[in-house]
Protein backbone atom coordinates (compact mmCIF):
# COMPACT_ATOMS: atom_id res chain seq x y z
CA UNK A 1 0.00 0.00 0.00
CA UNK A 2 0.64 3.93 -0.03
CA UNK A 3 2.73 4.86 2.43
CA UNK A 4 1.43 8.31 4.27
CA UNK A 5 3.66 8.56 7.15
CA UNK A 6 7.03 7.28 8.00
CA UNK A 7 8.46 7.65 11.50
CA UNK A 8 12.19 6.84 12.04
CA UNK A 9 13.98 7.15 14.97
CA UNK A 10 11.53 9.69 16.96
CA UNK A 11 13.00 10.72 20.38
CA UNK A 12 11.66 13.61 22.36
CA UNK A 13 13.15 14.59 25.74
CA UNK A 14 11.82 17.41 28.29
CA UNK A 15 13.82 19.50 29.82
CA UNK A 16 13.04 20.03 33.62
CA UNK A 17 14.45 21.50 36.79
CA UNK A 18 15.47 17.94 38.26
CA UNK A 19 16.76 17.00 34.47
CA UNK A 20 15.98 15.80 30.96
CA UNK A 21 13.05 13.43 30.81
CA UNK A 22 13.78 11.64 27.78
CA UNK A 23 9.82 11.06 26.93
CA UNK A 24 10.25 9.06 23.88
CA UNK A 25 13.10 6.60 22.84
CA UNK A 26 13.64 5.73 19.23
CA UNK A 27 9.65 5.05 17.97
CA UNK A 28 9.59 3.88 14.52
CA UNK A 29 6.56 2.98 12.92
CA UNK A 30 4.57 3.62 9.07
CA UNK A 31 1.07 4.17 8.18
CA UNK A 32 -0.76 3.90 5.02
CA UNK A 33 -3.26 5.96 3.36
CA UNK A 34 -6.40 4.84 4.63
CA UNK A 35 -5.22 3.02 7.95
CA UNK A 36 -5.78 3.37 11.57
CA UNK A 37 -2.99 2.77 13.71
CA UNK A 38 -3.64 2.63 17.69
CA UNK A 39 -1.18 3.66 20.13
CA UNK A 40 -1.58 1.68 23.46
CA UNK A 41 -0.11 1.86 26.39
CA UNK A 42 -0.28 3.16 30.46
CA UNK A 43 -0.49 6.94 31.17
CA UNK A 44 3.01 8.36 30.71
CA UNK A 45 4.08 5.40 27.91
CA UNK A 46 4.53 8.57 25.39
CA UNK A 47 1.78 8.21 22.78
CA UNK A 48 0.62 11.79 22.70
CA UNK A 49 4.21 12.63 23.14
CA UNK A 50 4.60 10.87 19.78
CA UNK A 51 1.59 11.72 18.19
CA UNK A 52 1.60 15.58 18.80
CA UNK A 53 5.49 14.80 17.78
CA UNK A 54 3.91 14.15 14.26
CA UNK A 55 2.44 17.76 14.13
CA UNK A 56 5.56 19.52 15.59
CA UNK A 57 3.81 20.64 18.62
CA UNK A 58 6.29 20.44 21.57
CA UNK A 59 7.68 24.12 21.97
CA UNK A 60 11.82 24.18 22.41
CA UNK A 61 13.45 25.05 24.70
CA UNK A 62 11.53 22.80 27.09
CA UNK A 63 10.54 20.25 24.65
CA UNK A 64 12.93 19.01 22.39
CA UNK A 65 12.33 16.81 19.10
CA UNK A 66 15.97 15.04 18.92
CA UNK A 67 18.47 15.56 15.89
CA UNK A 68 17.99 12.13 13.50
CA UNK A 69 14.69 11.93 13.97
CA UNK A 70 12.67 11.56 10.40
CA UNK A 71 9.29 12.30 10.03
CA UNK A 72 8.13 12.14 6.85
CA UNK A 73 4.15 13.00 5.52
CA UNK A 74 3.53 12.51 1.69
CA UNK A 75 6.79 12.54 0.38
CA UNK A 76 7.72 15.71 2.51
CA UNK A 77 10.13 16.39 5.85
CA UNK A 78 7.96 17.78 9.08
CA UNK A 79 11.16 18.04 10.50
CA UNK A 80 12.20 20.93 7.83
CA UNK A 81 8.85 22.44 7.36
CA UNK A 82 9.52 26.18 8.06
CA UNK A 83 6.81 28.15 9.63
CA UNK A 84 4.98 28.67 6.68
CA UNK A 85 4.70 25.14 5.69
CA UNK A 86 3.78 23.65 8.98
CA UNK A 87 1.20 26.08 9.48
CA UNK A 88 -0.26 24.77 5.68
CA UNK A 89 0.38 21.13 7.45
CA UNK A 90 -1.54 21.42 10.47
CA UNK A 91 -5.19 21.17 9.84
CA UNK A 92 -4.75 21.16 6.22
CA UNK A 93 -2.82 18.01 5.62
CA UNK A 94 -3.03 16.92 9.45
CA UNK A 95 -5.31 17.46 12.35
CA UNK A 96 -5.32 16.31 15.89
CA UNK A 97 -8.17 16.15 18.28
CA UNK A 98 -7.21 17.01 21.28
CA UNK A 99 -8.13 14.89 24.19
CA UNK A 100 -10.40 17.22 26.82
CA UNK A 101 -12.60 19.00 24.66
CA UNK A 102 -13.78 21.35 27.60
CA UNK A 103 -10.36 22.60 27.82
CA UNK A 104 -8.97 22.51 24.03
CA UNK A 105 -12.51 24.73 23.07
CA UNK A 106 -12.14 28.50 23.52
CA UNK A 107 -14.98 29.11 25.87
CA UNK A 108 -15.54 32.36 24.61
CA UNK A 109 -16.29 31.67 20.59
CA UNK A 110 -19.08 29.90 19.17
CA UNK A 111 -18.52 26.32 18.06
CA UNK A 112 -19.45 27.28 14.69
CA UNK A 113 -16.52 30.04 14.99
CA UNK A 114 -13.96 27.77 15.86
CA UNK A 115 -14.99 25.49 12.88
CA UNK A 116 -15.51 28.57 10.68
CA UNK A 117 -11.50 29.38 11.63
CA UNK A 118 -9.38 26.90 9.91
CA UNK A 119 -11.91 26.76 6.96
CA UNK A 120 -11.25 30.85 6.10
CA UNK A 121 -7.66 30.42 7.05
CA UNK A 122 -7.01 27.21 5.30
CA UNK A 123 -9.37 26.83 2.62
CA UNK A 124 -10.03 30.92 1.96
CA UNK A 125 -13.61 30.49 2.09
CA UNK A 126 -15.53 33.73 3.09
CA UNK A 127 -17.50 34.00 6.21
CA UNK A 128 -20.97 33.14 4.31
CA UNK A 129 -19.27 30.34 2.89
CA UNK A 130 -17.45 29.21 5.99
CA UNK A 131 -20.71 29.32 8.04
CA UNK A 132 -22.49 27.21 5.51
CA UNK A 133 -19.63 24.80 5.17
CA UNK A 134 -19.67 24.43 9.36
CA UNK A 135 -23.46 23.73 9.66
CA UNK A 136 -23.01 21.29 7.10
CA UNK A 137 -19.97 19.68 9.48
CA UNK A 138 -21.85 20.04 12.48
CA UNK A 139 -25.01 18.06 10.75
CA UNK A 140 -21.96 15.69 9.13
CA UNK A 141 -20.90 14.59 12.83
CA UNK A 142 -24.83 14.25 14.07
CA UNK A 143 -24.93 17.18 15.87
CA UNK A 144 -29.00 17.75 15.89
CA UNK A 145 -30.34 20.96 14.89
CA UNK A 146 -26.82 21.98 13.46
CA UNK A 147 -28.17 25.46 12.02
CA UNK A 148 -28.90 26.52 15.58
CA UNK A 149 -25.67 24.86 17.37
CA UNK A 150 -23.41 26.67 15.63
CA UNK A 151 -24.33 29.75 17.44
CA UNK A 152 -23.87 27.99 20.94
CA UNK A 153 -20.94 28.08 23.08
CA UNK A 154 -19.03 25.12 24.22
CA UNK A 155 -20.30 24.90 28.03
CA UNK A 156 -24.07 24.46 26.36
CA UNK A 157 -23.40 21.32 24.89
CA UNK A 158 -22.47 18.11 26.48
CA UNK A 159 -19.86 16.17 26.60
CA UNK A 160 -20.57 13.74 23.59
CA UNK A 161 -21.19 16.90 22.05
CA UNK A 162 -18.93 19.00 22.21
CA UNK A 163 -16.16 16.14 21.64
CA UNK A 164 -18.03 15.97 18.19
CA UNK A 165 -17.69 19.46 17.81
CA UNK A 166 -13.97 18.83 18.00
CA UNK A 167 -13.96 16.12 15.04
CA UNK A 168 -15.91 18.48 12.83
CA UNK A 169 -13.08 20.63 13.64
CA UNK A 170 -10.32 18.39 13.10
CA UNK A 171 -12.12 17.39 9.42
CA UNK A 172 -13.34 20.71 8.18
CA UNK A 173 -10.31 20.81 6.18
CA UNK A 174 -10.72 17.34 4.64
CA UNK A 175 -7.07 16.35 6.08
CA UNK A 176 -5.26 13.06 4.92
CA UNK A 177 -4.38 11.93 8.55
CA UNK A 178 -6.69 12.59 11.70
CA UNK A 179 -4.66 11.82 14.84
CA UNK A 180 -7.77 11.12 17.87
CA UNK A 181 -5.97 11.85 21.23
CA UNK A 182 -8.15 9.82 24.03
CA UNK A 183 -11.19 10.82 22.17
CA UNK A 184 -13.70 8.68 24.72
CA UNK A 185 -12.13 9.78 27.86
CA UNK A 186 -14.23 10.84 30.27
CA UNK A 187 -17.45 9.99 28.26
CA UNK A 188 -19.76 7.03 29.59
CA UNK A 189 -20.16 4.12 27.99
CA UNK A 190 -22.86 4.80 25.30
CA UNK A 191 -21.44 8.06 24.23
CA UNK A 192 -17.85 6.28 24.02
CA UNK A 193 -19.33 3.70 21.60
CA UNK A 194 -21.49 6.66 19.45
CA UNK A 195 -17.75 8.51 19.15
CA UNK A 196 -16.40 5.29 18.13
CA UNK A 197 -18.69 4.86 15.64
CA UNK A 198 -18.62 8.18 14.40
CA UNK A 199 -14.92 8.24 13.57
CA UNK A 200 -15.11 4.32 11.73
CA UNK A 201 -17.73 6.34 9.53
CA UNK A 202 -15.65 9.28 8.75
CA UNK A 203 -12.86 6.90 7.78
CA UNK A 204 -14.94 5.29 5.64
CA UNK A 205 -16.56 8.49 4.59
CA UNK A 206 -13.70 10.87 4.15
CA UNK A 207 -10.90 8.05 3.58
CA UNK A 208 -8.92 9.26 5.96
CA UNK A 209 -6.23 7.61 7.73
CA UNK A 210 -6.40 7.90 11.49
CA UNK A 211 -4.13 7.77 14.62
CA UNK A 212 -6.03 6.84 18.24
CA UNK A 213 -4.28 7.27 21.22
CA UNK A 214 -5.70 4.99 23.89
CA UNK A 215 -5.11 3.17 27.09
CA UNK A 216 -7.80 1.33 26.83
CA UNK A 217 -7.18 -2.11 24.58
CA UNK A 218 -11.40 -2.51 24.25
CA UNK A 219 -11.61 0.43 22.39
CA UNK A 220 -9.57 -0.24 19.61
CA UNK A 221 -10.71 -4.33 19.45
CA UNK A 222 -13.22 -3.52 16.38
CA UNK A 223 -11.61 -0.23 15.05
CA UNK A 224 -7.94 -0.25 14.37
CA UNK A 225 -6.00 -1.92 11.98
CA UNK A 226 -2.67 -2.54 13.55
CA UNK A 227 -1.75 -2.20 17.10
CA UNK A 228 1.43 -0.55 18.89
CA UNK A 229 1.96 -1.21 22.92
CA UNK A 230 3.95 1.35 24.06
CA UNK A 231 5.28 1.18 27.78
CA UNK A 232 8.40 3.78 28.76
CA UNK A 233 9.04 5.68 25.76
CA UNK A 234 9.23 2.64 23.57
CA UNK A 235 7.15 0.19 21.01
CA UNK A 236 7.47 -3.17 23.32
CA UNK A 237 5.07 -5.12 20.54
CA UNK A 238 3.54 -4.15 17.32
CA UNK A 239 1.38 -6.21 14.74
CA UNK A 240 -2.34 -6.33 13.44
CA UNK A 241 -5.57 -6.11 15.87
CA UNK A 242 -6.00 -9.98 14.90
CA UNK A 243 -2.24 -10.81 16.04
CA UNK A 244 -2.16 -8.35 19.49
CA UNK A 245 -5.63 -9.62 20.77
CA UNK A 246 -4.96 -13.38 19.38
CA UNK A 247 -1.68 -14.26 19.70
CA UNK A 248 0.24 -11.40 21.32
CA UNK A 249 3.88 -12.45 22.97
CA UNK A 250 4.67 -9.57 25.13
CA UNK A 251 4.06 -10.30 28.95
CA UNK A 252 3.32 -6.47 29.20
CA UNK A 253 0.39 -6.83 26.59
CA UNK A 254 -0.63 -9.74 28.19
CA UNK A 255 -1.06 -7.84 31.29
CA UNK A 256 -2.96 -5.10 29.65
CA UNK A 257 -5.24 -7.53 28.28
CA UNK A 258 -5.58 -9.65 31.64
CA UNK A 259 -6.82 -6.16 33.12
CA UNK A 260 -9.73 -5.62 31.38
CA UNK A 261 -13.19 -7.06 32.02
CA UNK A 262 -14.75 -9.81 29.87
CA UNK A 263 -18.03 -10.61 29.24
CA UNK A 264 -17.53 -14.22 28.31
CA UNK A 265 -15.94 -14.98 31.36
CA UNK A 266 -17.92 -17.72 33.22
CA UNK A 267 -15.38 -18.07 36.00
CA UNK A 268 -15.72 -15.19 38.99
CA UNK A 269 -12.20 -14.24 38.85
CA UNK A 270 -10.25 -11.07 40.42
CA UNK A 271 -9.19 -8.97 37.22
CA UNK A 272 -5.50 -8.53 37.06
CA UNK A 273 -3.46 -5.16 38.41
CA UNK A 274 0.23 -5.21 37.26
CA UNK A 275 2.57 -4.07 40.22
CA UNK A 276 4.85 -1.62 40.45
CA UNK A 277 5.61 1.27 38.89
CA UNK A 278 6.93 2.69 35.58
CA UNK A 279 10.81 3.44 35.37
CA UNK A 280 12.12 6.64 35.78
CA UNK A 281 12.56 8.72 32.39
CA UNK A 282 15.04 10.70 34.00
CA UNK A 283 17.49 7.60 34.20
CA UNK A 284 19.23 5.84 30.96
CA UNK A 285 17.62 2.89 30.41
CA UNK A 286 20.26 0.19 29.72
CA UNK A 287 17.98 -3.12 30.10
CA UNK A 288 13.81 -3.77 29.70
CA UNK A 289 12.19 -1.36 30.67
CA UNK A 290 9.69 -3.69 32.01
CA UNK A 291 11.70 -5.94 33.76
CA UNK A 292 11.03 -4.77 37.27
CA UNK A 293 7.33 -5.71 36.75
CA UNK A 294 7.89 -8.32 34.71
CA UNK A 295 6.61 -11.50 36.02
CA UNK A 296 8.56 -14.10 33.95
CA UNK A 297 12.09 -11.28 33.98
CA UNK A 298 15.02 -13.30 33.82
CA UNK A 299 18.65 -12.10 34.60
CA UNK A 300 19.51 -10.66 31.45
CA UNK A 301 16.62 -8.49 30.99
CA UNK A 302 18.06 -6.71 33.78
CA UNK A 303 21.30 -6.36 32.03
CA UNK A 304 20.41 -5.89 28.65
CA UNK A 305 17.95 -4.02 25.78
CA UNK A 306 16.05 -7.13 24.12
CA UNK A 307 16.29 -6.47 20.30
CA UNK A 308 13.15 -6.26 18.31
CA UNK A 309 12.30 -9.96 17.48
CA UNK A 310 10.56 -10.29 13.59
CA UNK A 311 7.41 -12.87 14.38
CA UNK A 312 5.77 -11.89 10.71
CA UNK A 313 5.74 -9.33 8.24
CA UNK A 314 3.23 -7.42 10.81
CA UNK A 315 3.85 -8.76 13.92
CA UNK A 316 7.12 -7.43 16.14
CA UNK A 317 8.16 -7.51 19.44
CA UNK A 318 10.89 -6.83 21.85
CA UNK A 319 11.10 -8.90 24.38
CA UNK A 320 14.45 -11.67 25.74
CA UNK A 321 11.53 -14.29 25.93
CA UNK A 322 11.55 -14.76 21.84
CA UNK A 323 15.37 -15.71 22.44
CA UNK A 324 15.76 -19.49 21.86
CA UNK A 325 17.74 -20.21 24.91
CA UNK A 326 14.55 -18.52 26.99
CA UNK A 327 12.81 -21.06 29.34
CA UNK A 328 8.93 -21.32 27.60
CA UNK A 329 6.50 -19.63 29.85
CA UNK A 330 2.63 -20.31 30.05
CA UNK A 331 1.00 -17.43 26.71
CA UNK A 332 -1.89 -15.00 28.39
CA UNK A 333 -4.36 -17.29 26.58
CA UNK A 334 -2.91 -20.69 27.73
CA UNK A 335 -4.00 -19.13 31.34
CA UNK A 336 -6.92 -17.75 30.41
CA UNK A 337 -7.89 -21.49 28.73
CA UNK A 338 -6.77 -23.14 31.77
CA UNK A 339 -8.61 -20.90 34.22
CA UNK A 340 -11.99 -21.30 32.51
CA UNK A 341 -12.19 -24.75 33.12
Amino acid sequence: MDKLLQVKDLRVSFNTYAGEVKAVRGVNFELDRGETLAFVGESGCGKTVTAKAILRLHQPPFAIIKEGTEIIFDGQDVMKMDKKELQHFRGNECSMIFQDPMTSLNPTMTCGKQIMEGLILHRNMSKQEARKEAIEMLRLVKIPDPEKRVDEYPHQMSGGMRQRVMIAIALACQPQLLIADEPTTALDVTIQAQIMELLREMKEKLHVAIILVTHDLGVVANFADRVQIMYAGQVVERGTASEIFYNSQHPYTWALLSSAPRLATETKQELYALGGTPPDLLLPLECCPFAARCEYCMQICREQMPEETVLSDTHKISCWLQHPEAPKVKSFYERQAKSNG
